[in-house]
């Protein structure tokens, strides 16, 4: 993968991770499903990106970030339709 391309791909990672992150601050509800989809699907575009600009703290930190996501996913599955 060319720098240009990890960098537009982490350009998008981030821009899931923001999204994310408004929605969760000003939705007046929450999907942890949708919430957690877009925090892994972010988290894997910027560790592709670090897979050509490396840098150890990020890949830690993103590598955790989609283990949390994909856990929550996982419970937000399999919680869907279950009442609060």
């Amino acid at each position: 993968m060319s720098g240009f391309a990890a960098d537009v791909i982490g350009l998008i990672g981030s821009a899931l991770f923001l999204a994310a992150f408004a929605y969760a601050n000003f939705s007046p509800s929450f999907d942890k499903l949708w919430f957690n989809a877009v925090n892994l699907v972010g988290s894997v575009l910027l560790l592709a990106s670090l897979s050509v600009h490396f840098n150890l703290a990020a890949t830690v930190l993103e590598t955790c970030w989609g283990l949390i996501a994909a856990a929550g996913l996982v419970a937000a599955i399999r919680n869907r339709g279950k009442p609060a």
